[in-house]
């Protein structure tokens, strides 16, 4: 199950702070900040999709994500390959080097990143 939108704008607050209580995750958002209760809303959904947990503390919680950001992205790339790019990585690489008007030293480094991929394998 994914996170919305919204879930996923809070939880990179989380990976950001690591653990956070509430008054911690308002903080972290810009003006105009949203209620409580829609942030309250968005950490109950997260939680009972089992992206995050948290610690009580008397009326207080402490809040911290169970799945690391690089695990997540990676998570969402293959999806993303899966099912626009036929599970075709390639499909995806040329798709991604073409449209996203990469500089070629970008395309270089590129390059050595997947040269290095190569030699480890």
């Amino acid at each position: 199950m994914q996170l919305s939108k919204s879930e996923e704008q809070l939880m990179q607050y989380l990976w950001q702070l690591n653990t956070a209580f509430m008054k911690d995750l308002l903080d972290a958002y810009p003006d105009p900040k949203p209620a409580t209760t829609t942030v309250a809303t968005l950490l109950k959904r997260m939680a009972d999709k089992g992206y995050i947990t948290y610690k009580t503390y008397g009326k207080s919680r402490e809040y911290y994500p169970l799945i690391k950001k690089k695990a997540y992205f990676s998570k969402h790339v293959n999806t993303l390959i899966s099912n626009f790019f036929n599970d075709s990585a390639s499909q995806f690489a040329s798709f991604f080097t073409q449209e996203t008007n990469l500089t070629k030293t970008q395309l270089e480094e590129l390059r050595a990143l997947i040269d290095k991929e190569i030699e480890k394998k």
